[in-house]
């Protein structure tokens, strides 16, 4: 496994904030949030928006003026302009300056900050830094898995956060594998069985593979019927089994018969991480209860033994362990953490792939 230190320490955290987050593609949500011309939305310091061509735009949530956000975290708006409610500066939609009171001069040298941001099966992605490889490049493979789950038309049903007391890579790592699950996830193995399926050859930036069905369940929910309506893109196999697959480092995928799980991972600090869990259906399905119901408890679960890593990987015993035949997605995630680790030679004293099985 890797370093205690990348689990525990400050600054590994900061150094993953900046390469492997602000200059990889982050998820930061779907683009039918941003569905008409003047939606708005701020999203980790990102201004989201829909501009009056539908194009899609990201921007730093900062204005060029004096550096006030443009809209609070969280906070959605629908209006003709981007306003700063500082000191009353406007701008139009593509970023451009429209009103800078006070007297500024040469006012369109002061345009907001555009990111790139691009739609990949219905989710928006942003690179921060402005320098990352292109998407389809860093997703090869994955969109002909997740395709035919036709995400991009789903419609959201639920939505449930959490905040984790565990490192975003612990809770990364227990999603990888489902060795774990005969011992905490009972309602999870009477739908699923715990040693079924297998992982496929993991791409650039992704990983993950399927679990099977039981043969008395349609789909994972507390009954195993049933909790939306079949998707049509899929065949016969894919109506048997379950996809699970991360899209690094952020977005956790998991998909069903009839819905289309996401978990989204904001690391808040070395031991915290707020997941956003959103549930997505057909949009004739009115609910989804059967399965938010089991997703919620097995959740709650798994955040429980990732918050006791946690604690453990805390302690002055703790050091890197080995991995299993059985946890090989465990291993190629970790080891394409690793491997960005090498950038920066200093960032653990005792050399970054220190304690990385091979």
């Amino acid at each position: 496994m890797l370093p205690v230190a990348a689990y525990t320490d400050d600054a590994v955290l900061a150094w993953e904030r900046g390469h492997l987050f602000d200059h990889g593609w982050t998820c930061v949500g779907r683009a039918a949030e941003l569905a008409e011309p003047g939606d708005q939305r701020a999203e980790r310091g990102l201004l989201l928006v829909r501009s009056d061509d539908l194009i899609l735009r990201a921007f730093a949530n900062v204005c060029s003026h004096r550096g006030h956000e443009l809209l609070s975290a969280g906070e959605t708006v629908c209006r003709p302009s981007v306003r700063c409610p500082y000191h009353g500066w406007t701008y139009d939609l593509d970023g451009s300056v429209r009103n800078a009171p006070g007297g500024v001069p040469s006012p369109d040298d002061w345009p907001l900050v555009s990111l790139p941001i691009v739609e990949w099966l219905g989710w928006l992605f942003v690179n921060a830094s402005g320098d990352a490889a292109p998407i389809d490049e860093q997703l090869v493979g994955l969109d002909t898995i997740l395709g035919p789950y036709e995400p991009g038309r789903l419609a959201s049903l639920a939505r449930h956060e959490y905040d984790v007391r565990a490192n975003w890579k612990v809770i990364n790592e227990n999603y990888q594998e489902c060795l774990h699950c005969p011992r905490i996830h009972p309602e999870l193995c009477r739908v699923s069985p715990p040693e079924s399926g297998d992982n496929v050859q993991p791409g650039p930036r992704w990983v993950g593979g399927w679990m099977d069905l039981r043969d008395d369940a349609a789909t994972m929910s507390m009954t195993g019927e049933l909790a939306g309506v079949p998707l049509p893109g899929l065949d016969e196999t894919a109506r048997r089994r379950v996809a699970y697959f991360a899209v690094l480092p952020d977005l956790l995928v998991s998909a069903h018969p009839d819905y289309v799980l996401t978990h989204r991972l904001v690391p808040l600090a070395p031991d915290c991480t707020h997941v956003e869990c959103e549930w997505l259906a057909d949009p004739s399905v009115t609910s989804l209860d059967g399965a938010v119901d089991l997703w919620d408890i097995t959740n709650r679960q798994d955040w429980a033994a990732c918050e006791s890593v946690q604690r453990g990987l805390s302690s002055a015993g703790a050091r890197p362990g080995p991995i299993t035949v059985r946890e090989d997605a465990v291993h190629h995630l970790v080891s394409t953490i690793a491997t960005a680790y090498l950038a920066d030679d200093h960032l653990f004293g005792h050399g970054p792939t220190a304690g990385v099985g091979s």
